[in-house]
């Protein structure tokens, strides 16, 4: 009879003890949406590989803060997200602005890129609280309720972000507005 694959839980509760196996499988197991996540978040691919290690560090580092219920993919994004939000203030207090588009101008690849370099482009431009909510929510499929708990907002908040994030983005990307 072959065995039962074990529980996110028990897999925690083994990286929590030191297992590196059941920590590996974790990360194995919610990599992808990290990454997707990190993706969004980032105005640059290698930047978003960056976030996602880093991560998958930190995460590995305080699994102990990990509250009983939230799952591991929940966890990670709500620090995906944090590192993201240090990441922009130290940005934004050297003076800097982003101004990299992603070369949309040089692009001449399929219609398809073209279009997902433009949403892209225009994520890019909102703030990235709201740029947060949407991509989880939107692209990422995630709930309000899971959405609050990832990026440590209320849930009206998330909702107002994702309101007025929509709202923007096809604003920028000449979408008719539904009124």
């Amino acid at each position: 009879m072959p065995t039962a694959l074990p529980s996110q839980a028990d897999l925690i509760q083994r990286a929590r003890q030191g297992s590196d196996e059941a920590f590996s499988r974790l990360v194995n197991a919610h990599q992808q949406a990290v990454r997707a996540f990190a993706r969004r978040l980032c105005a640059r691919p290698d930047d978003a590989d960056d976030l996602a290690q880093e991560t998958f560090v930190t995460a590995w580092a305080n699994l102990q803060k990990l509250r009983e219920g939230v799952s591991f993919r929940t966890f990670a994004c709500g620090i995906a997200y944090r590192k993201a939000l240090n990441d922009r203030r130290r940005f934004n207090r050297s003076g800097a602005r982003e101004t990299e588009w992603f070369g949309l101008q040089e692009q001449s690849r399929g219609s398809t890129v073209d279009a997902k370099l433009t949403v892209q482009a225009a994520l890019s431009a909102l703030p990235l609280d709201q740029r947060a909510a949407v991509s989880l929510c939107v692209a990422a499929d995630y709930s309000h309720a899971e959405a609050a708990e990832i990026l440590g907002l209320p849930l009206g908040t998330i909702k107002s972000h994702i309101l007025k994030g929509r709202a923007r983005l096809n604003a920028l990307l000449g979408v008719p507005d539904d009124n």
